[in-house]
């Protein structure tokens, strides 16, 4: 079937840690395939879309890239409201943007009132891997596992932005399970471009 036939399904995806974990790092390298060494804090929120294709639907993800300082966390709830999954970030290598992972969680659950946040669909990336060979880390990956396996068996991934390092595999585990729970709310958006600038082929979710 031709790809302007077929129905668009636009999902909206926060990604949620404390400024510096190299949250738009992340989104930067898996939409433009591009890392920048420079860092520049996110003010307030911005936001990229990717489309690719998952099964026999072509989904469009919206991802929201929201400041990790404290002072922008008001802006929360407008953002948050409408989201069909939550993506969290915390840095490897710094012990306690691993230990705001419950705040940043609970936050959001709060600030975006899901229908059903027992069911609310998170994922977790441990980012950062590849600095200074590993020497630097201070967050076991079983540790993080552990968090995640207790609060409902959260999917796992540990990235690499700068050596574009399971960035792929992560967010294709985004769109999946964002598009599982959008299947059952039967939800569509109809407004978006018909020309697919990027359209992926969905491999297996690795969560």
């Amino acid at each position: 079937m031709d790809f302007s036939m077929k129905r668009r399904t636009l999902l909206k995806v926060i990604v949620l840690g404390d400024s510096g974990v190299g949250k738009t790092s992340l989104m930067n390298q898996y939409v433009y395939n591009k890392f920048n060494q420079q860092y520049k804090a996110t003010i307030g929120a911005d936001f990229v879309t990717k489309e690719l294709q998952i099964d026999d639907k072509l989904v469009t993800l919206q991802i929201w890239d929201t400041a990790g300082q404290e002072r922008f966390q008001s802006l929360g709830s407008a953002f948050y409201r409408g989201a069909d999954c939550c993506v969290i970030v915390f840095d490897v290598n710094i012990q306690r943007s691993f230990e705001t992972l419950s705040n940043w969680r609970e936050e959001f659950l709060k600030q975006a009132d899901p229908s059903d946040p027992e069911s609310f669909p998170f994922i977790v990336i441990g980012n950062k891997i590849d600095l200074d060979g590993g020497n630097s880390r201070m967050v076991p990956e079983k540790k993080a596992r552990d968090w995640c396996a207790s609060r409902g068996n959260i999917p796992y991934f540990e990235t690499s932005a700068k050596e574009d390092y399971n960035v792929d595999e992560a967010f294709l585990c985004v769109a999946k399970t964002a598009v599982a729970c959008e299947r059952e709310h039967d939800i569509y958006f109809r407004g978006i471009s018909e020309t697919a600038s990027e359209v992926e082929q969905g491999g297996r979710c690795a969560c």
